[in-house]
């Protein structure tokens, strides 16, 4: 069966937009993926704050990410520095790390993409 134009672009428009599709779940796969390995100890699985090593030694209990209330008061350029640069570097808590030499630019957004799911929230300008 020959293809047209027509079919052909079609053909080629549906598989840019699976590929789109399948990159977005990808990345947020590997977010939650990321979110569990580097974060979870603290903040616990469910990103309530309650994670295994979230102790009442802490100087600083860890965010709830959950928290509505909480997260909307960050702007998303926040929460990215604070991933990016750890907490010293924002004014929070010294025991949260840096991770901007572990985890890329990209992987960071989608951090902050699966944080701001996490607490069902936007950023406030």
């Amino acid at each position: 069966m020959k293809m047209n134009i027509s079919m052909k672009m079609t053909a080629i428009a549906a598989a840019a937009w699976f590929l789109l599709l399948a990159g977005a779940s990808a990345f947020a796969a590997a977010a939650a993926e990321n979110y569990r390995f580097y974060c979870s100890q603290c903040h616990g699985l469910g990103g309530k704050g309650d994670g295994p090593n979230a102790t009442k030694n802490m100087p600083v209990s860890p965010r709830d990410h959950t928290s509505k209330y909480e997260m909307e008061k960050l702007t998303d350029e926040d929460i990215i520095n604070v991933i990016r640069d750890g907490g010293a570097a924002t004014s929070k808590s010294t025991l949260m790390p840096p991770f901007g030499r572990t985890l890329t630019a990209s992987e960071i957004t989608a951090m902050k993409d699966y944080l701001r799911r996490l607490c069902k929230c936007k950023a406030q300008s």
